[in-house]
C-alpha cells in the first residue's frame, strides 16, 4: 500500500523561506540522500488560501513511496536532508504520513 510524506511550512509572523534555495539545492539533496526509495514528489509553493486570502502555508512537498518499508528507509536516510532545512527556512515544518487513497 503506497504511504505518503508530506513536509508542510507554515506561514507564521517573522516566518521566511527562500523558494529558489529550496527548489534548486534542498529538493535535489532529498533526491541524492532518499530518491532511492521515492516514487514521486510534487512541491506546490503556496499563493493563496482562497479568493483573497493569503496563503496559510509557504511550501507543501509530498513524497509518495511505494510502502512503509521504503518510507522507513528514506527517512533513516534524511539526516543531511534535515540539517539542510535551517538553510531555507526559519519555520519548524509539520510532517503528515499517511496512506495514499486516492
Amino acid at each position: 500500500m503506497p504511504v505518503s510524506l508530506q513536509v508542510i511550512y507554515p506561514v507564521s509572523d517573522g516566518s521566511t523561506f527562500d523558494h529558489d534555495y529550496y527548489a534548486n539545492t534542498h529538493m535535489p539533496l532529498v533526491a541524492e540522500h532518499m530518491g532511492a526509495h521515492i516514487q514521486s514528489t510534487v512541491v506546490t509553493k503556496g499563493l493563496a488560501g482562497g479568493p483573497d486570502v493569503p496563503a496559510g502555508y509557504h511550501a507543501v512537498a509530498t513524497i509518495v513511496f511505494a510502502d512503509n518499508d521504503a518510507l522507513g528507509a528514506a527517512m533513516g536516510a534524511s539526516g543531511p536532508v534535515i540539517a539542510d532545512v535551517p538553510n531555507f527556512t526559519n519555520v519548524q515544518p509539520n510532517m503528515l504520513i499517511g496512506e495514499v487513497i486516492g
